[in-house]
């Protein structure tokens, strides 16, 4: 691609251009949305699916030289910049609906579950991991430590969405359901468990023990540090403020969320970590204040996360798309269906739940959707992993998250059917709204 940046003169017209390609971001991300829920899907597929695949449409099209043109680097940077500052503002408001509500299953129960949808799969990361060492493509396994290779790769393929899954939950009828419950409670115990696993392999990364524990370290103390400001935005005037001002509440939030996300990066993490603790500090409660002020950055940052999306794909798909084998692609989404749909159906009936039951939970379980992305995100900007093995993982991650919906139809109509020599049944409403 030729440079095509700009002058610091043609600052008028560097702006313009920035926000015209945000302008078409934007519409972009809105017919995926649309086309998702046509396709009865969560919008949030229609976003990623849409922005990963624009730009290496584009310049399939219209050539490379045309789309340095359309797309130059500095206004490619420009929107990666504010496509990570979305990210960062929307992870505030995620962190800190994962701290509400986790309580009503029991734990033996719970326990099993979140048992089966972590360890299994683990396993089938490193078994996929394995794969790749017997290949022995350097396009595949790249150059980091094999450990953190190793343990990311694991993280990778045991993740669940929380965002997507209650948003699933939420359109099919399920959130008061028993299976429902279930899901989110245990998807939100593993979001924890995969952000420690996730600090620990950035740790690996840098090739020593002393690395690892440097992390660890660093990422201890700006928790400390932000868990510490949680009883001063708890205390009375903080609230009068808020309450008084939420114009400027919800500018000081994502002010903050940015700043955090900014000095974690600069601590050698990366900037989704301090946005993560940055959602932690804040106060919970519908009634807060606070909670108003996050509502309002998280939809800002929702507006603005599908300029990641498709800085991912242009900076990311352009150059893996042809280089990514389909043996990969193939061996890392079913051993990511496998692993998640099997294992959390073989923790739940571990914990005493029905047959159906625990399909129906391991079925949830292996919604992947944002918090994958995220996640591989991290992965692929600290080189653990390659553009082939970045694009397979992704792939995997919008192939389970699209198949959450049909499998479930698809379980429903198999219940429902009649044995041979019986009536057909009646299926019992599952959720409060339903009865």
């Amino acid at each position: 691609m030729k440079d095509t940046s700009m002058s610091v003169g043609d600052t008028p017209l560097f702006l313009t251009h920035v926000a015209v390609c945000l302008v078409a971001v934007l519409a972009l991300a809105w017919l995926g949305r649309g086309a998702a829920r046509r396709l009865r899907q969560p919008e949030v597929i229609g976003e990623i699916t849409g922005g990963l695949l624009a730009g290496p449409t584009v310049k399939a099209l219209v050539g490379t030289d045309v789309f340095g043109q359309l797309l130059p680097s500095d206004v490619l940077h420009s929107l990666k910049t504010l496509g990570e500052a979305g990210l960062a503002l929307l992870l505030v408001g995620l962190t800190h609906e994962l701290r509400t509500g986790t309580s009503g299953p029991g734990r033996r129960t719970l326990s099993w579950i979140v048992f089966g949808a972590l360890v299994p799969p683990l396993c089938t990361g490193t078994l996929l991991v394995g794969w790749v060492l017997f290949v022995d493509d350097p396009a595949l396994r790249g150059t980091s430590p094999l450990p953190a290779f190793a343990l990311f790769t694991a993280v990778a393929m045991s993740i669940t969405a929380v965002p997507v899954l209650a948003r699933l939950l939420s359109d099919r009828g399920l959130t008061a359901s028993r299976e429902g419950q279930l899901a989110l409670t245990c998807a939100i115990i593993l979001d924890g468990v995969g952000w420690i696993l996730l600090s620990v392999a950035v740790g690996l990364d840098k090739g020593s023990v002393t690395g690892t524990l440097r992390v660890l370290t660093v990422t201890a103390a700006v928790a400390v540090t932000m868990l510490l400001l949680r009883p001063l935005l708890h205390t009375e005037p903080a609230r009068a403020w808020v309450t008084r001002f939420p114009r400027w509440g919800a500018t000081a939030v994502g002010a903050g969320a940015i700043a955090a996300a900014l000095i974690s990066e600069s601590l050698g993490l990366s900037m989704i970590c301090g946005a993560v603790l940055f959602g932690l500090a804040m106060p919970t409660g519908t009634s807060s204040a606070w909670t108003t002020a996050v509502t309002s950055v998280t939809g800002c940052g929702r507006r603005l996360v599908p300029a990641f999306f498709v800085v991912t794909g242009v900076t990311v798909f352009t150059k893996s798309l042809s280089s990514a084998p389909w043996t990969l692609l193939i061996v890392t989404a079913v051993l990511g269906t496998v692993g998640k749909i099997g294992g959390g159906c073989l923790g739940a009936l571990l914990g005493g739940e029905s047959r159906w039951t625990a399909v129906r939970i391991g079925v949830l379980l292996n919604t992947r959707g944002l918090t994958e992305l995220i996640v591989l995100q991290v992965g692929y900007s600290t080189g653990m992993v390659t553009s082939p093995m970045f694009l397979a993982l992704v792939v995997m991650a919008l192939a389970t998250t699209t198949l959450t919906g049909p499998l479930l139809s698809l379980l429903d109509r198999a219940r429902a059917r009649p044995r041979a020599g019986q009536p057909p049944s009646r299926r019992q409403p599952s959720t409060v709204a339903e009865r």
